[in-house]
Parts: C-alpha cells; sequence; structure tokens
C-alpha cells in the first residue's frame, strides 16, 4: 500500500496484523493495533498524528533534526500520546477494516464506495450528492448500538444532481480530446457520493484518501497515487467539513456551491477554492420583485445558519429602504437538514399563516426537508419566491409538485456551453457499460422491471433518452452546480498544463515516464489561473475577483408529474443601470392554483388615490389606515404616504386625486355684474350732469344761489367723477388702473367732502356772523369757502402722492383665497397709506356731520343743512360698513363691495343734497321765487331776531 502525497515525506506503509475470529473481536484487535503501531513505529504514529492539530510540533522537529536529542524524551510520553489518539480516533474504530485481506462486503458497500472511476495519467477526486440518507439522530451511549456496516439506513435517489456527473464525465472527455491542452496526458476522476451530514462526508473523504473504499486513515491502497486536486463541497458546511481534513494533505479544494465570504478566509482555510458567482446583489434582485408587484407584507424562511443570518440582516436592511415589512421569519434549524418529515411543526406554520407570498433561502440539502414535510394531495395557495440554490424541482417521487406551481426562482444567468445538449442526448448504459450509477439511474427513471445488477441495455428502455425524462428526474439545461464544476475541472486541467509545460521547459521526460505533481504544487498556480471557456465567459481562480452574478427569474409550472417546466419570465443585471436592471413579463407568469393576476401581499388594503396612510400605533410601518388628504393636497398614487400640495396655478378636484388648472379671475366688463355696476355708475353720472346742467340753466334763481353757487358746481362735478371712478375697478388690473384706483377715488372723494364741509361752514358762519360792517365777515366770503377745499384737498393729494413714491400700487395674483381661482387684483402696496387716505376721508365725513348736525335748526328754506346732515349720515353709515365687508371678502367680491360703497355714498351725497332743489327748480318754480322764500322766512323764523330778516337779502345776493 501506498501513502497520499502529504507536505512532508512519507513513512513506510504499514499493515496492521492479521486478525484471527471474527467481527465481533473486531473493537478490541482495532485497539491492539494500534498499540502495536505505538510501539513499533514510532515514525508511523508520528505520520499518523498530522490528521491531529498536535501533529505540527512533530513534523516541525523532526524537519529540524532535533528528533534524535528528544528521543528519549519522546520514548516517555510515546505511550500517553497514542492513548490520546485512541481516544481520538475511537468513534471511527468500529469502521476501521480488521484485515487487509477482508472479503466481507457490507450490504451498503456500493453507496459509500467509489461511486464512479476513470482512470488516466491524473486523476480528480469529485464528490457529489447523488443519494440522500437520514442522518442519524442518535447521541451518547445509542451511537454504539448498532455496527455501522450493519446499520444500513433507507439511501433515496437524489435524480437531478445525475446532471452533475455527466458533467464530470462530459469535461474530462472534452478536455482528453483536445490537443492544445494536457498533451499526451489524460485525466480521470474517481467520482464518490457524499452526503448532506458531516459523519457522511467525512466518511466519503476518508475512504477517497485511503483508496479503493477502504477505511485506513493516513494511508493509500492505490498502487499509485494520481489524484491532484478535488471538486467537492455543495453547501458551506460541507465544504468546511472536507477542507478541514483535505487541508492537511494540501490537496487542492474547488467548491460548486454558492459563493461563502466566510470560506475566502485564506488563513483558515487556504487550500479551498470558490467558482461560483458573488450573490452580493441577491437580496437587492429579491427587494426589486417585491417592489415592482408591491409586496409588502411577507414571510421569510431561512436556514439557522450563520450564512442564513447574514441574508437575512441583508434582505431586511434592503426591504426597509422600501417599506417592505416581514410577517414572520421562520428559521430551519440545522439539525432538521435531512430527507424526511419533520417532526416539527415549522411547516404546518408556514402553510397555515394568512401571507400569501413567502420568500426562502437556502441551499437543496438543507431545505428538502420542507418537500418532505408538504401535505399530500393538500394544495395551498402561498406564492414562493426562492433562488436556485434550493432546486424546488427537487422532490421525493410520490409528492407532487402542486404546492410549488407557480413559484418565482432567481437562477444565475450563464451561458450554454457548447455540445453538453448533444452529448446528454447519446448518453445510455450501452456508451457507458462500465457505470453502474448510470445503469441504476436509468433503471430508477425508466423504471425497468429488472434488478439493476442485472440490468441489460437490450432489455431496458432500448430507444430511450435523457430528453424525455420530466424534470423531477433530469434537467437538459446546465444547472449552476454543473456550470460551476465545467470551470472547475477546466481549471485544475489548464493548471496542470502549464506546470507541465514548465517542466519540459526545464527538462526533458523520458518515453514512457509519468509525471504527477505534488498537490501542494498546484496552489501556486492554481490561484493564478483564469482563462475563457467554451460559453466564452471568462473565469477567474481568484476570488477577488470573482464576478458579481446576474439573475435570471425563472416560473415553476407544474400541471402534474409529467408537465412541469421553468419558464424565464425576466432578468435582474445589477451592472446595469438603475431603470435597465429589472425587468420581467407579468404576462408569462402563472400563479399558481388561486391567483389569475399578481396577488396581493399587503399588511393593510390599499390606499386609493386621494387618500394618504396613516401610520397605526404599535405596528409595522406596512400597516396603516388610510385618510383622505387634506385641504388643497392630492395623491394621484396609490398607498401614498404624504399628499402633496398642487402648484400655485392648479387646485385639486373633488376627489383629491387631480390637479386642476386654476381659473384666472377678476371683476370682467363682460360678466353681468360688472355690466350692471357700469350701468348704474354711468346712470348715476348721467343723472349728475343732467342735474349740473339744470343748476347752470337756473343759475340765478334763489334756490341756486342759496348756499355758494360755486361750491354747488364743485361738488356736482366730483360727485360725477366719483360715479365714474368707480368704473376703475371694472376690468383686468394693469399697471394704470392700480395706480389710479384708489388714488383717484381718494382725491375726489376728499375734494367732494371737502365741498360739503365748505358749505356747511358757510351757513353756520353766515348766521352767526350778524353785525353789518363787521371785519368777521370776511369769513362768509366764497374766497374762504374755497380756500377750505383746496387746503382739504391738497392734504390728501400730498398724502396720495407719498403713497404712489414710497409704495405704489401694482398688479398681482392671489392663488390661495379662492379654491380653483387666481385673483387678479391690485396690491395696494402700503395697507398704512391705504388705510391713511380712507381714515382722512373719514376724518372729514366725520367733521361735515358734526357741523352740520350743529346747523340742523337753522331755516331750511335758504340753507342745506338739515339735507347735509342726512346726506352725511348716509356717507358715513357706507364707508363704516364697508370697512368689515372689505376685510371679510376676497377676489371679485371685494372690489365689488368697494364699488357699491363708492356709487351709494356718492348716490346719498347727490340724492340727499341736490334731488329736493331739482324737484323744486323743474316741478315747483313757484317756490323758487324771492317772495316765496321770504314768506317762509317770515312764518318759521319767528324766534331769530329782526336783524336776521332785514339782513337777509344782502347775504342771500353774496351767496
Amino acid at each position: 500500500m501506498h501513502t497520499p502525497h502529504p507536505p512532508t515525506d512519507s513513512p513506510a506503509s504499514f499493515s496492521p496484523p492479521p486478525v484471527q475470529g471474527g467481527p465481533e473481536k473486531g473493537e478490541s484487535l482495532n485497539a491492539m493495533w494500534l498499540d502495536h503501531v505505538c510501539k513499533n513505529d514510532l515514525s508511523l504514529v508520528s505520520h499518523t498524528l498530522s490528521c491531529h492539530p498536535l501533529s505540527g510540533a512533530l513534523c516541525l522537529l523532526a524537519g529540524l533534526g532535533i528528533y534524535d536529542m528528544f528521543r528519549d524524551m519522546w520514548l516517555l510520553v510515546q505511550r500517553k500520546i497514542c492513548l490520546l489518539f485512541s481516544l481520538l480516533l475511537l468513534p471511527l474504530l468500529p469502521k476501521l477494516p480488521v484485515s487487509e485481506n477482508r472479503t466481507e462486503e457490507p450490504c451498503c458497500f456500493y453507496q459509500v464506495s467509489p461511486s464512479l472511476v476513470r482512470n488516466g495519467d491524473l486523476v480528480i477526486g469529485t464528490f457529489l450528492s447523488m443519494y440522500s440518507v437520514e442522518v442519524n439522530n442518535d447521541i451518547g451511549a445509542a451511537l454504539f448500538a448498532n455496527k455501522p456496516d450493519k446499520d444500513c439506513r433507507d439511501y433515496k435517489w437524489l435524480y437531478k444532481n445525475y446532471q452533475q456527473a455527466l458533467t464530470l464525465i462530459f469535461a474530462i472527455e472534452e478536455i482528453n480530446k483536445n490537443p492544445n491542452l494536457l498533451p499526451n496526458l489524460t485525466l480521470g476522476f474517481h467520482l464518490y457520493n457524499t452526503y448532506h451530514s458531516d459523519e457522511k462526508t467525512l466518511e466519503s473523504s476518508l475512504r477517497w484518501l485511503s483508496g479503493q473504499g477502504q477505511f485506513i486513515p493516513n494511508y493509500s491502497c492505490w498502487e499509485q497515487d494520481k489524484s491532484v486536486a478535488v471538486i467537492g463541497g455543495v453547501t458551506s458546511a460541507l465544504s468546511v467539513q472536507m477542507g478541514t481534513l483535505l487541508d492537511l494533505y494540501k490537496y487542492p479544494q474547488i467548491t460548486f456551491g454558492p459563493f461563502d465570504p466566510i470560506l475566502s478566509n485564506k488563513v483558515q482555510f487556504p487550500s479551498l477554492y470558490q467558482l461560483a458567482p458573488r450573490d452580493s446583489s441577491l437580496h437587492k434582485g429579491l427587494v426589486r420583485l417585491m417592489t415592482h408587484f408591491e409586496w409588502t407584507w411577507i414571510a421569510l424562511v431561512t436556514v439557522d445558519d450563520l450564512r442564513g443570518e447574514e441574508f437575512l440582516q441583508e434582505l431586511t436592511l434592503e426591504m426597509a429602504k422600501y417599506d417592505v415589512c416581514v410577517s414572520f421569519t421562520e428559521k430551519i434549524p440545522v439539525s432538521e437538514r435531512r430527507h424526511t418529515e419533520s417532526y416539527m411543526t415549522f411547516m404546518p406554520r408556514i402553510l397555515s399563516s394568512p401571507i400569501r407570498v413567502i420568500f426562502i433561502h437556502g441551499d437543496t440539502d438543507s431545505l428538502m426537508i420542507l418537500r418532505y414535510s408538504q401535505f399530500p394531495f393538500l394544495v395551498n395557495y402561498k406564492v414562493w419566491v426562492t433562488t436556485s440554490h434550493w432546486d424546488i424541482t427537487t422532490r421525493p417521487k410520490y409528492v407532487d409538485g402542486y404546492n410549488f406551481h407557480g413559484a418565482l426562482i432567481f437562477s444565475h444567468l450563464t451561458s450554454d456551453v457548447p455540445g453538453f445538449k448533444d452529448f446528454l442526448r447519446t448518453v445510455n448504459p450501452a456508451k457507458y457499460s462500465e457505470d453502474i450509477v448510470l445503469k441504476e439511474f436509468w433503471h430508477s427513471t425508466f423504471r425497468c422491471i429488472d434488478e439493476p445488477e442485472k440490468l441489460k441495455q437490450e432489455q431496458c428502455s432500448l430507444n430511450a433518452s435523457l430528453e424525455t425524462l420530466p424534470l423531477i428526474y433530469f434537467d437538459m439545461t446546465m444547472s449552476d452546480s454543473s456550470y460551476t464544476i465545467y470551470n472547475g475541472i477546466y481549471a485544475v486541467a489548464w493548471t496542470l498544463h502549464e506546470m507541465f509545460l514548465m517542466i519540459l521547459e526545464k527538462e526533458s521526460m523520458a518515453e514512457g515516464e509519468s509525471w504527477v505533481p505534488h498537490p501542494w504544487q498546484l496552489h501556486s498556480f492554481l490561484k493564478k489561473i483564469q482563462f475563457n471557456n467554451s460559453a466564452c465567459d471568462q473565469v477567474f481562480m481568484d476570488e477577488n475577483r470573482n464576478p458579481e452574478a446576474q439573475y435570471k427569474i425563472l416560473n415553476y409550472v407544474n400541471f402534474n408529474k409529467e408537465a412541469e417546466a421553468l419558464v424565464k419570465v425576466g432578468q435582474f443585471n445589477p451592472k446595469a443601470q438603475p431603470s435597465e436592471d429589472f425587468t420581467i413579463n407579468e404576462e408569462a407568469i402563472v400563479w399558481g392554483w388561486s391567483h389569475t393576476k399578481v396577488p396581493c401581499a399587503t399588511c393593510s388594503e390599499s390606499c386609493g388615490p386621494g387618500f394618504r396612510q396613516t401610520s397605526l400605533e404599535g405596528q409595522p410601518i406596512c400597516c396603516f389606515n388610510c385618510s383622505l388628504c387634506p385641504k388643497g393636497e392630492i395623491s394621484n398614487q396609490m398607498n401614498m404616504k404624504h399628499c402633496t400640495k398642487c402648484p400655485e396655478d392648479e387646485y385639486p378636484n373633488k376627489e383629491a386625486n387631480q390637479c386642476l388648472p386654476k381659473v384666472m379671475t377678476f371683476l370682467d366688463v363682460s360678466e353681468p355684474l360688472g355690466m350692471t355696476l357700469i350701468c348704474v355708475a354711468l346712470s348715476f353720472s348721467l343723472m349728475t350732469s343732467l342735474i349740473l346742467f339744470v343748476f347752470v340753466k337756473f343759475k340765478d334763481t334763489p334756490i341756486v344761489k342759496a348756499n355758494n353757487r360755486a361750491l354747488s358746481y364743485t361738488l356736482l362735478i366730483f360727485l360725477n367723477f366719483c360715479f365714474l371712478c368707480s368704473l376703475l375697478f371694472i376690468g383686468r388690473p394693469n399697471s394704470v388702473t392700480c395706480l389710479l384706483r384708489q388714488t383717484t377715488f381718494g382725491v375726489v372723494f376728499t375734494v367732494a367732502v371737502s365741498s360739503i364741509l365748505a358749505k356747511t361752514i358757510t351757513v353756520v358762519l353766515a348766521f352767526r356772523v350778524t353785525t353789518p360792517r363787521s371785519r368777521s365777515r370776511i369769513w362768509v366770503k366764497s374766497r374762504v369757502s374755497n380756500s377750505v377745499v383746496l387746503i382739504f384737498s391738497g392734504i390728501q393729494v400730498v398724502l396720495c402722492g407719498i403713497w404712489l413714491r414710497t409704495s405704489p400700487p401694482f398688479p398681482d395674483m392671489d392663488p390661495h383665497s379662492e379654491p380653483g381661482h387666481i385673483i387678479i387684483k391690485c396690491n395696494e402696496g402700503s395697507d398704512f397709506a391705504f388705510y391713511s387716505v380712507l381714515g382722512y376721508i373719514g376724518f372729514l365725513s366725520l367733521g361735515s356731520l358734526i357741523v352740520a348736525f350743529l346747523a340742523r335748526s337753522l331755516p331750511d328754506t335758504f340753507n342745506e343743512a338739515k339735507f347735509i346732515t342726512f346726506s352725511m349720515l348716509v356717507f358715513c353709515s357706507v364707508w363704516v360698513s364697508f370697512l368689515p365687508t372689505y376685510q371679510s371678502t376676497k377676489g371679485k367680491a371685494m372690489v365689488t363691495v368697494e364699488i357699491f360703497s363708492i356709487l351709494a355714498s356718492s348716490a346719498g351725497l347727490l340724492c340727499c343734497i341736490f334731488i329736493p332743489k331739482f324737484y323744486i327748480i323743474l316741478l315747483r318754480p313757484d317756490k323758487n321765487t324771492q317772495g316765496s322764500i321770504k314768506t317762509k322766512v317770515s312764518f318759521r323764523g319767528r324766534k331769530h331776531s329782526g336783524s336776521l330778516s332785514v339782513n337777509f337779502s344782502q347775504r342771500h345776493n353774496q351767496f
């Protein structure tokens, strides 16, 4: 027998002594053999202990030549070390062969021995999971209740994984046929079955190291060990178990499972290489799917290990960015990693939950329990989303795939390997007659009635093809794992090719001389290898340069066991632009048995347009109530968290889901209200003009000459202007009209009120100044009253000038006062100036009212005191009512109020002061005579002094 190639020289091979007796003595004889080894061959013990962590120190001493110096000391502790080693190997002793001439073959031997051997100049060890077996749940002393070889469990085919074995054969044949790769050298392989348990994984690894199905640690039973590398490790856990053992011999181990950052630690795993692309953006792709279909309330299922925890953390953080919540998280214990029914209740919890969409992450071995624990013939109404790490089509033959019908799968986007499908179509037991695994697979999948060991090609599916098998048994499309295995085989081949060329450059090889490098020699070449495979994809062995995975989204459709398929419905490319990285064809998706359209996965009913989400206290952000948008705001999409305000030139409609353009509004000339006010203003203006015309025509009559004829003309003229200035408030405001509106109104009204005040003062002074030729009589002359008008009006003109100089009015828009309208108005510029102008008019009006009230008892036949008093009461009442009304209205209503106040107050002055005179002049001319006036004076003025009657004629003529 020969040892494998450890990093130091191997000791001489050693055969244990033959064993006498039956298998009952196996355990004690193994102990005796181990003691014999420790006593007689120290070098063997030292080398055997290389499998233990203490071996490093011993190997170092031997390498430095200090072994002889410490020989005596070593002999003293030799037995104690052997005793410790015995305890460490005690669990494995029942499985050690008691004789190299042993002929008894365990009943399960063919399933743990090499499944397939293909000889070559150089050999690659391959560990694939083609069978499943129930995990031994026994602990403690129960582990030794039965002999391991006699304890045959129920082995089951993992049909889909056989594609990996065929990929191995395809790659080896392709390399051996390539004259440009490893010329004059052939590659072979040893294919071993590995399991989803640590125990079986270590057992397979040890049997491969020993060779020929034997189980002798640190020994090789091959005539010449040609093994150079290992392809194996479908999961991180199995890769660690294999890597810990294989690293002792420095075998390069290339894993084909999902990329795991933990395994990239070269200090802890210096001999392990990962070829799978990085899944660093997988969680982003899953969240993109959630947001695309507006799934905000989902469940997560993962394996309860470190990798599952890391993925959960990445996924939940990404979900939080898009307000996607997790209803519950189900973690499958690592102890449940078995191909049998579970006694735990996680599957009923998953199926009984009201959550419609469930995301699953894990590998096939870890999640196979979901397939075995589902309820047969019971269709659930879930939508499952998973990754290709879990082959959802792999299941027991007696379990249908209906529960996962409509599932979505994120699978790595890989290129098609040329010739692979053609190769699969040609595979049959006749082509590979030495392959007992293929015969058994063929027998099981095509349901031949013969026993596997008696199988003959002509008796079982002569014209059968793998292409005709349903998806539960075989897939013609190369899987992610198969693609990684294909690249791994080529990586080893190119590494050996470079090493072989370097050897040829240094020295020539004799004909027939074989070349077998030590495994540890491959590392310096392997970690630098990069090449393009036959699919034109670039492959790197440097894990830091592993590309980021791209994904195709597959839809699992299962109508019956014979009709199931994986249909591509979308793609996720994290390297693409944000708007182009995710594509999906919703119409091509089959949503399972209960959904004809995209299923709803929300905690609360969606909030439609016009509503916003209101969070519930103590609940996740995905659970909410729907509230109407506040006034002036809208929401035009589903499930908006905040309503948005419309632009200033738009307003919300009644449903609060759309902004409509606002209507420009102002008091227009063409609308009925504007036309009515114009007609009223013009009518009063014509009336005022008519009265003025009549007064001018009858200017010499006593009633016109009374109370200062010039002031009457001035008052009528400016009352006419008052009516006409209201027209400046009608129509679309512009710069000119805004400047003239309030200032013209203020000046014109000031002149009118000043004229009334002057008339009232004149009347009062006329009746108070009774002494003839007195100097005080100058106050009753016309120039005094004219001065009063000019002075008081001048003050208003100065105020208006200051207003226009400092803050002149300007056209403005008010989009807020009236919903749905933009009010075009004149901004007064300075409210203080505006109210100062109004206040000054009010001050004059109040003064006129007071003076007129004091003169109310004078004879009203030839003065206007009573009429002025009544007119000023009307005037003040109008403007006192104007102020609160003006402040409480907006838009055209405000303008209308001011126009109405102007017209009403002006009409009050006109009617109360001039209409009675107008009536007498036109209709009662008999009262407009000097004699009639004197008669009234003598009749109504008895209480006044006699001098008043004597001087009346003189004062009357002056007015």
